[in-house]
């Protein structure tokens, strides 16, 4: 990006790594093609630069640039806020996509005609929903409690 002064920049330490996340928001409003074809309605673009190394001694550091277009202007979105969503985005990719792939073994599965892949994803959603409002944390170890016995109800209280 032409102005490499980052608009943001936070650091964190937590599960066994130090991390510094640092975002560039580009506008695009005065260049003259603006998004070009491709992207007609993109009003910046993003760059967000993550760092990150274990804290064990002698450990190196790993970085990862990723690139983000938006349609949102800096008026409706700042750096911050965009830095946020992003991150966001991974919440969903960890507490959802990870646990399908992972806990349903999604990417070998055989269904690929009609309705079929559509409706199979729809139920292994449901199924982590339903997990997720009985207050169950580990997923696998939900599916595993009630595949044991399959008359077992899903409860939402907790009994003492």
């Amino acid at each position: 990006m032409e102005d490499d002064r980052p608009a943001a920049r936070q650091r964190a330490r937590g599960h066994g790594r130090v991390e510094t996340r640092t975002i560039s928001v580009l506008s695009l409003q005065r260049c003259p093609d603006r998004g070009g074809e491709f992207f007609p309605h993109a009003a910046q673009a993003i760059r967000l630069i993550r760092r990150r190394r274990p804290l064990r001694p002698g450990a190196r550091w790993k970085t990862v640039t990723v690139y983000a277009i938006t349609s949102l202007t800096a008026f409706q979105a700042d750096p911050i806020l965009l830095a946020r969503w992003i991150r966001g985005h991974w919440n969903i990719e960890n507490r959802l996509h990870w646990v399908r792939d992972v806990s349903f073994d999604e990417d070998r599965s055989q269904t690929r005609t009609a309705a079929g892949p559509q409706v199979m994803a729809a139920l292994r959603n449901l199924a982590i929903a339903a997990l997720r409002l009985t207050g169950t944390t580990n997923i696998a170890a939900g599916l595993r409690h009630h595949a044991r016995d399959a008359h077992r109800p899903l409860t939402t209280y907790k009994i003492i």
